[in-house]
C-alpha cells in the first residue's frame, strides 16, 4: 500500500537530521502520540488525497516522526558511549512512509494505543539496522 501524501513528509525527513517543529496543537512533546493515534491521521491523511497537503495533520505526524528520530540518535550516542548501542544504522539513515507506516500496522490493534511513536521507530531502527555480532 503507497501513501504518496505522506511520504513527501515522513520518508527522507524522518532521520534527516532537521530540527522538529511541533505546532500548537500539540500539547505533548514529539513521539508520544500513541501508534494508534499516528495510524488514524494518516489513514484520514491518504483519504484526502492530493489535499492532504494543505492538512495541519501533516506537520503534526512529520515532528512525531522527526522528533522520535531525533531522540532516538541522541540515545544511541549515550549507548555507544557505554559500548552497548542498540542499533547501528548509518548517519544518513532513511525511511520510507511505507516502512514506517507497515511497522506501526504490525503491532497487534489492541495494544497500539500504548504504544508511542518514539517507541516504534526505536524498534524498527533496532529492527532496519541491528548491530553487527561481536
Amino acid at each position: 500500500m503507497k501513501f504518496p501524501a505522506i511520504g513527501l513528509v515522513l520518508a527522507a525527513l524522518a532521520l534527516s537530521g532537521l530540527p522538529a517543529t511541533v505546532s500548537a496543537e500539540t500539547a505533548v512533546p514529539p513521539g508520544s502520540m500513541s501508534v494508534a493515534t499516528f495510524l488514524a491521521k494518516a489513514e484520514a491523511l491518504k483519504a484526502k488525497g492530493m489535499l492532504a497537503a494543505f492538512s495541519s495533520d501533516i506537520g503534526l505526524l512529520k515532528a512525531e516522526v522527526t522528533g522520535s528520530a531525533q531522540a532516538f540518535r541522541r540515545q544511541l550516542k549515550v549507548e555507544a558511549a557505554s559500548g552497548k548501542p542498540s542499533a547501528c544504522p548509518p548517519k544518513r539513515a532513511a525511511l520510507t512512509s511505507d516502512e514506517l507506516l507497515t511497522h506501526m500496522q504490525g503491532y497487534p490493534v489492541a495494544a497500539r494505543s500504548r504504544i508511542r511513536v518514539s517507541d516504534a521507530v526505536g524498534d524498527l531502527f533496532r529492527r532496519r539496522f541491528p548491530c553487527p555480532a561481536r
